[in-house]
């Protein structure tokens, strides 16, 4: 399925959960805030939130430093 990540188009399997997608994407275990169709998503909902198509997501992780 299509999902819109951060301003780009990326496909991925049917049926990925966010908690999924993020480990996707080397995010696991770090500091990340998750947007979903401009709903932010608490951490604890990730492991049984199902993407759907066309979903838009914005997926923000911070850095440390100054």
């Amino acid at each position: 399925m299509r999902l819109q990540i951060n301003g780009e188009g990326k496909n991925v399997a049917d049926g990925i959960t966010v908690g999924e997608l993020v480990a996707s994407l080397g995010l696991a275990g770090r500091r990340v805030a998750v947007e979903r169709n401009r709903e932010v998503l608490p951490a604890s909902a990730w492991p049984t939130q199902a993407l759907a198509e066309n979903d838009v997501l914005e997926i923000v992780h911070f850095v440390g430093g100054g």
